[in-house]
């Protein structure tokens, strides 16, 4: 863990995203707001260009944006054993199982805004609101693109068929994201069918759950196995001239497009209860919901906006349009034990 506050410096990046107005350096510092406080985000994202779109934000409010970057499961113990003396006004991570124990950790607060009402979907979102997301990312199927796209797959719930035996390789599941996955399945089918389809698709394993979800998708493009499920934004990561060869070898499914929708997970944050800086954190919060911050947050990593009417520019879009499920993330991080637990019973290690 880092445990020293960094100041948000990526000069780099930020022309990318450009100087709040004018032109040159100096003409871009001249048009910054005047020094207006600070805001302390601990956050377990660790794209380095985030650091740029913090720098514009500290441009155009004058408010600075001091960084504590570390594990999310971390920050949290961390966060809760400060309490009342947490110098922490945002919680930021990607994962809606950790905004939900940070939640029942009680250290988020309710933030009332209009602008994240109205910007932010209910699903994407607490329903109390002590948390909003930032962006989204789809968990979709993959398959061997030579061997032919595997008949009768159509939905996660496929996956179990007897005919795919042998022909699926997985990370553990103890990834947050297979994790949010069966949790989103509970919810849907209920907690028999979910303990089934986690063992139907351990006896379709081609090998133990190894790797992460870039390995499995060279896997699969290298024929090892014949398909597997990754999160979207891995796969737009092949989506250079060194890699296009890997990403050509790939076919894509988003599943469950007649049914509940392809499941979608989401980097977040939220309020610090005790937050020392609590307007500008919430100053932050929607600055974070604008476009222009949404935009470069899903660029940075290839990911989805989360907001309302802010459409995907980054190397996702090529992957095709599709309908997303709109469990409420709530949902998803209330099921989050139960579904490690079954995973453990149907012995996905």
């Amino acid at each position: 863990m880092k445990h020293l506050f960094l100041p948000a410096l990526a000069s780099a990046a930020l022309a990318a995203l450009s100087a709040c107005t004018g032109e040159g350096e100096d003409a871009g510092k001249a048009a910054c707001a005047a020094p207006a406080g600070v805001v302390n985000v601990y956050t377990s994202r660790h794209y380095d260009t985030d650091l740029a779109l913090y720098e514009d934000f500290t441009c155009f409010s004058g408010i600075k944006v001091n960084r504590l970057e570390a594990d999310a499961d971390a920050l949290i113990e961390r966060i809760a054993a400060e309490g009342e003396y947490s110098q922490a006004d945002l919680f930021v991570t990607v994962d809606a199982g950790r905004l939900w124990r940070a939640e029942e950790a009680g250290f988020l607060a309710p933030v009332d805004s209009k602008v994240l009402a109205e910007r932010i979907p209910a699903n994407l979102r607490d329903p109390q609101n002590r948390w909003f997301a930032l962006t989204t990312r789809a968990r979709i199927i993959i398959y061997n693109k030579a061997k032919g796209a595997p008949a009768g797959l159509v939905n996660y719930e496929d996956l179990a068929k007897p005919e795919f035996r042998g022909r699926l390789c997985m990370r553990s599941s103890s990834s947050v994201y297979n994790i949010a996955l069966l949790a989103s399945m509970i919810s849907h089918d209920g907690e028999a069918k979910a303990a089934a389809w986690a063992k139907g698709v351990v006896a379709n394993f081609q090998r133990p759950p190894q790797g992460n979800d870039m390995s499995n998708i060279e896997s699969v493009a290298a024929g090892e196995c014949d398909i597997s499920l990754v999160n979207t934004y891995y796969l737009a990561r092949f989506d250079t001239p060194e890699k296009r060869k890997v990403l050509d070898s790939i076919g894509i499914i988003f599943p469950n497009q007649a049914t509940t929708g392809t499941h979608v997970n989401m980097s977040g944050a939220g309020l610090v209860k005790t937050a020392p800086n609590r307007e500008n954190a919430v100053k932050f919060l929607e600055y974070l919901a604008s476009d222009k911050a949404q935009q470069f947050l899903a660029n940075g990593n290839n990911e989805y906006p989360a907001a309302v009417g802010v459409a995907p520019t980054s190397a996702v879009e090529k992957l095709g349009s599709f309908k997303a499920d709109t469990l409420s993330a709530a949902e998803i991080g209330k099921n989050q034990a139960r579904a490690a637990l079954l995973f453990n019973a149907a012995g996905w290690n």
